[in-house]
């Protein structure tokens, strides 16, 4: 059994969102506050707590307008039916794929209410939703539609919501969605366990106050090994635990607690005990539990009978040891449940911190043999039904796993907020993207590039341009300081050549990623006489030799772009969605065009650079001779990175920085009023409390 999907609603940024799972391990990646921790909170809410309950703050802020309408609803005498509907509810749906040759699918079978025999697929709903017979509780106190009233309503909601919502296990036929059927909390429990191993894992470098987190994840596997339904080699260890744990008892009932009563006060000094009362006497019991879990501590053996307390190994080194040891703990616990065939999924958040990136890398590529060597060594060969989710912010661990494995979380800008989830197995399966595919994973393996979680994003030439960069941006930023700063925002610079940008587009496309690609005209020509193109001055050019200019402007055609059409490009021509192209035009008032990057910066500070001659041809022909070599571009932009820094950025580049500028991410208003809103009505709340408090105390 594996889970296929899982569909979220009205959950924080998780607004109307559908994951699809690997069999494996997924990989969540995107920028930050992109909802990728709603994710694991939402199942830890509903998997984890005994009785699963949601806040005002949990639900979407776009669901602030769906009780504002049921408000009006309800005053306009509209039916309670009509009401419900607008009355945000928030959903999880899980879709799980059995396969049809299984006898015995345990506690699954509660959840299979359909009567077709091709389907393999269970639907799983869990609805927090309004209780029945509670629309009229959840208006109660509110008079009419004023806005006084309506900050009132808002502000109950604080309150109302735990206590008049409650959670729904639903059964849901996967061919016909109105036929369902309610099933007990606990035999949904028993279907799907789920582990997490949170971000913050208490492992901080603190030696002065020992942090033993590794001594109660051993009292945890002891609770699951001695569970009745453990299996008997865990069960086996655990007796030998409490056998010698008993035998250190009946030693404590006897002479320890004799001599620990000595320790009693006289109380008899002060007529007591009387006549009719009892008298005082120790008894003292011991917990294996309480004795791992308080009074274990792992230590790092180091030779000559010296081990070391735990904080002193490396904050690496023991989170990928409490990484290892809540993994076990899982399996062990898989292993003790009674209804075995259930299946599991394990939430690991930022597997990364505190490792070094090569044990990032192998981290995620060994995941999942962790579990099969589990299966194979402790579980006689038997599968442990596990599915992995990891999110994370590291480049190395995004770039090492598996291309279709990432599921990429995107925030809408400048809109509603609320999160998309970009699926790149649905998005890159088409024939006709696997060239670009195969480059992508190659490249992000190669490169570590952090497209997953930046901003917005420059794709540069060579060595030159990355050098420089840094300072082109810094000096576009100050052209014009009203103008949204680019150096102030989150922005990832590639260096991919012009050969191998257009294989970037469909992705950055699919990322939704604000893009500025910087190349260069490469201006060819082919002589009478000739049999091919070759490089020469832009006034000399006939066509363009660029890959990335001719598959931005005409792809799927055959041979070099011309170059009369590249240079009649306007602004406007040069941007596709998100994306945005740059490459060399004239600087104001003139016609010298640069064929490069560094023939642009000269043409741009003629002055600077000594550029002669007495027309704009034989200003490109100084500009020319004055450009470094290929071996020479590293040492040019060093110079004038570092040392001669007064020069100008040339038009084309200024012209693609500041339009990547732009839109820089901030929410939209109407998000701004709707979480000012609950925001204000929560500050009414505490200064009410405080007030109230004022007036007990005085």
């Amino acid at each position: 059994m594996k889970i296929k999907t899982i569909q979220i609603q009205n959950f924080r940024l998780l607004k109307n969102v559908t994951l699809s799972l690997e069999d494996n391990t997924t990989v969540i990646v995107g920028r930050n506050n992109s909802g990728k921790t709603s994710l694991t909170e939402v199942f830890r809410r509903l998997i984890g707590d005994k009785n699963p309950s949601f806040s005002l703050y949990d639900f979407s802020i776009v669901s602030i307008d769906g009780f504002k309408k049921a408000l009006h609803a309800k005053f306009e005498g509209k039916e309670d039916s009509e009401i419900r509907s607008y009355i945000p509810s928030i959903e999880v749906k899980i879709t799980i794929e059995y396969p049809k040759n299984t006898d015995d699918l345990g506690s699954l079978g509660d959840f299979i209410i359909d009567l077709d025999i091709d389907s393999n697929t269970a639907v799983i709903v869990i609805q927090y939703a309004l209780k029945d017979g509670k629309i009229n509780a959840l208006f109660d106190g509110i008079a009419d539609e004023s806005e006084t009233s309506i900050k009132n309503f808002i502000k109950s909601l604080k309150e109302k919501i735990p206590s008049l919502f409650e959670t729904k296990i639903i059964a849901q036929d996967p061919n016909d969605e109105t036929n369902i059927s309610i099933i007990e909390y606990s035999r949904f429990k028993s279907v799907i366990g789920a582990g997490f191993i949170n971000a913050q894992r208490g492992l901080d470098d603190v030696t002065h106050s020992e942090k033993d987190v590794l001594g109660k994840v051993l009292a945890q596997l002891f609770k699951t090994s001695n569970a009745a339904s453990a299996p008997p080699d865990m069960k086996e260890k655990s007796d030998a635990i409490q056998n010698i744990v008993n035998e250190i008892q009946e030693k404590v009932d006897t002479d320890f607690n004799e001599e620990l009563n000595k320790l009693l006060p006289a109380l008899n000094l002060f007529g007591y005990p009387g006549l009719s009362d009892p008298g005082l006497s120790t008894e003292t019991t011991l917990n294996v539990v309480n004795i791992l879990d308080s009074h274990t501590k792992i230590r790092y053996k180091q030779g000559d009978n010296l081990f070391l307390p735990e904080t002193y190994n490396g904050l690496g080194s023991r989170n990928l040891i409490y990484i290892l040891f809540q993994l076990f703990e899982f399996f062990r616990e898989y292993q003790s449940r009674p209804i075995s065939n259930a299946l599991d999924i394990i939430f690991i958040e930022e597997p990364e911190a505190h490792l070094h990136p090569q044990m990032q890398q192998i981290f995620i590529k060994k995941l999942h043999e962790i579990a099969e060597k589990f299966s194979e060594t402790l579980n006689d060969g038997k599968h442990w039904p596990v599915q992995f989710v990891v999110t994370t912010h590291s480049t190395h661990i995004a770039n090492e796993a598996e291309f279709e494995a990432i599921r990429y979380f995107l925030t809408s800008k400048n809109e509603q907020r609320e999160t998309t989830i970009k699926d790149l197995r649905a998005e890159f399966n088409q024939e006709d993207l696997r060239t670009d595919k195969e480059f992508l994973h190659k490249y992000l393996t190669l490169t570590k590039c952090d497209l997953y979680f930046a901003d917005k994003a420059i794709l540069i030439e060579g060595i030159a341009e990355r050098i420089m960069t840094p300072l082109l941006i810094s000096k576009t930023d100050t052209i014009n300081p009203a103008h949204p700063q680019l150096g102030l925002q989150y922005v990832t610079v590639i260096e991919v050549g012009g050969a191998y940008a257009h294989h970037f587009y469909k992705f950055l496309d699919f990322l939704e990623l604000r893009s500025l690609i910087i190349t260069d005209l490469d201006s060819v020509s082919k002589p009478d006489g000739a049999t091919s193109y070759s490089s020469c001055l832009v006034k000399d050019g006939s066509h363009t030799s660029n890959a990335g200019i001719k598959n931005w402007f005409a792809k799927d055609t055959e041979g070099y772009y011309s170059l009369a059409e590249c240079i009649a490009r306007t602004s406007e021509n040069k941007v596709s969605g998100s994306r945005r192209i740059a490459y060399q035009i004239a600087e104001e008032g003139k016609t010298a065009i640069g064929r490069s990057f560094e023939e642009a910066l000269i043409l741009a500070n003629r002055d600077h650079f000594g550029v002669t001659g007495t027309n704009e041809n034989e200003v490109e022909e100084s500009a020319s001779s004055k450009s470094p070599s290929d071996k020479k571009k590293a040492e040019f932009a060093l110079k004038y990175a570092l040392e001669h820094t007064t020069w100008q950025p040339p038009k084309y580049i200024i012209e693609g920085l500041q339009w990547l500028a732009d839109k820089p991410n901030i929410p939209a208003d109407d998000v701004v009023d709707a979480i000012q809103e609950v925001v204000e009505a929560d500050l009414e709340t505490e200064i009410e409390s405080i007030q109230e408090q004022s007036q007990l105390e005085n």
